[in-house]
């Protein structure tokens, strides 16, 4: 393929702030990905429904183009939809259905399947079963955000602007009050174990909060649990925190796939501690930062709170944006320029 590569891609999300009741972590980097597929040259057009407008009331159809038919294209890249029971496994036109799976399923057939178009299917959640038939089609590449995905899928992390994280000032980011020991921003999803082992034991001795979706809470009836936030209310969370523990879901610990909170928690000067179980922890975060137990994170934001605003909180911060360097948006520009001009799969 030559430079002007015309791309069809599928999301369920927004690219704007969207709205507070979903769990669209994608806002944090689909437009960064976006717009620097465009700046190298990529034509995109959105192929399921504009959910900023309807949804949101946020028109960027100005800057962007979005098609529900099924236009001519170069190339297919899905960020990988799976089966929801009672959301968009019931019959289209019910109350609460949502129509990302069947539309997909039509993406796979027409152009994947039917006219044998590339397509990168980007498993951000691991759901993608290892046996499925996707992963030995011909014209198919799986991409998970992963250092060590799952055999024959691609690393593709999720991406930060380099200038993001090129402009943050590590003495002003330390200079910042911050009011909130710790924090966690996510959802309960598969995370019970991680944070009943790092997370629960020690907010319940420090000023904390907890925002996200979390169904069910009895089981922590002294934690500070605000449920989900308005998406630019994230930043200003972490802004105000000492520290957050990145909790993962077992699956993605296994393979070393690290989510969005790691870098919207550092460029806001907020400490990232990370559970020793995750693969490759010391790709992700200073060895200092690594904990084996709650005793290990309260010990941390122990030592956080004595060297709170110094040259050596300065010096933490500026080992952590060096570790957000595998996240860069220009190396995953790089992972999908290659992709694109090589659209057969290396197969292992």
């Amino acid at each position: 393929m030559g430079d002007q590569v015309k791309i069809g891609y599928s999301f369920w999300g927004f690219l704007g702030t969207g709205i507070t009741d979903t769990p669209d972590g994608g806002r944090s980097h689909r437009r960064t990905l976006v717009d620097g597929l465009r700046a190298a040259g990529r034509d995109i057009v959105f192929l399921q429904p504009n959910r900023d407008l309807c949804e949101a009331g946020d028109d960027l159809t100005g800057h962007y183009r979005w098609d529900v038919g099924l236009p001519d294209t170069d190339a297919l890249f899905l960020e990988w939809r799976w089966p929801i029971p009672g959301r968009n496994t019931t019959v289209c036109g019910r109350p609460g259905h949502t129509c990302d799976l069947h539309r997909q399923a039509d993406l796979l057939d027409h152009y994947t399947h039917q006219l044998g178009t590339p397509t990168i299917l980007w498993d951000k959640d691991r759901r993608l079963p290892a046996a499925d038939p996707l992963r030995r089609t011909r014209n198919v590449t799986v991409c998970e955000p992963a250092l060590h995905p799952t055999p024959c899928a691609v690393p593709l992390l999720f991406p930060v602007a380099d200038t993001a994280i090129d402009a943050a000032d590590p003495t002003t980011l330390v200079a910042l009050p911050r009011r909130t020991s710790l924090v966690y921003i996510g959802n309960q999803y598969d995370r019970d174990h991680p944070f009943d082992t790092y997370f629960a034991p020690t907010a319940a001795q420090l000023p904390h909060l907890i925002a996200g979706k979390w169904a069910d809470t009895r089981r922590w009836p002294n934690l500070n649990f605000i449920g989900r936030v308005p998406f630019p209310r994230v930043s200003a969370i972490y802004a105000d925190a000492l520290a957050t523990v990145l909790l993962l879901p077992a699956r993605y610990a296994a393979a070393g796939q690290m989510t969005q909170r790691i870098f919207e928690a550092v460029l806001a000067g907020c400490v990232p501690l990370l559970p020793a179980d995750v693969r490759g922890a010391n790709a992700f975060v200073p060895s200092s930062l690594i904990v084996g137990d709650a005793a290990d994170v309260r010990h941390r934001i122990g030592w956080l709170t004595e060297i709170a605003g110094t040259g050596e909180h300065a010096s933490l911060i500026t080992e952590c944006l060096r570790h957000l360097d595998p996240f860069r948006l220009s190396t995953q520009l790089e992972v999908l320029d290659y992709l694109l001009r090589h659209p057969e799969p290396v197969r292992s």
